[in-house]
């Protein structure tokens, strides 16, 4: 195997375990391990800040509105350093989200996370979510009909 073939591999490993072990479960000593000190968010969710607290403040948000959020990884593509992730959030909401209260129906919302990985560390961040599935399902927008 050859050495940039061990390294997509292994950058992918990482973003596996970070979606699996923190995203999955909340450990947060996962995040910490994960992500850089220097690490950026460039498509940071409202208020929260561009960096790994930020990251991590975010997750406890979502964890206290749905307790048993996961992940579902659907693809991953490698390209040098950088590992695209094609996934599907899953949860309950058993908690105030975003200033709705809890509804306890369960939802699903489709992400596509492009992560940068240096020296087995994630540095990097961008990302897509269909938050208007999220917002339907939670009874925030109408359903189309």
């Amino acid at each position: 195997m050859s050495n940039a073939t061990a390294d997509a591999r292994g950058a992918a490993a990482v973003v596996r375990r970070f979606v699996d072990e923190y995203q999955g479960t909340g450990d947060e000593r996962v995040a910490l391990e994960l992500l850089a000190p220097d690490f950026v968010d460039h498509s940071p969710f409202g208020p929260f800040s561009p960096d790994r607290d930020g990251v991590i403040g975010l997750f406890r948000m979502l964890r206290a509105a749905f307790p048993d959020l996961h992940a579902t990884i659907h693809d991953q593509l490698v390209d040098r350093d950088k590992v695209v992730t094609r996934k599907t959030f899953h949860g309950t909401h058993r908690g105030d989200f975003m200033g709705m209260p809890a509804t306890g129906r369960d939802v699903s919302f489709d992400v596509i996370d492009i992560v940068r990985v240096r020296d087995g560390l994630m540095v990097e961040h961008w990302n897509v979510v269909d938050a208007l599935a999220l917002m339907t399902r939670l009874g925030a927008v109408p359903a189309a009909s």
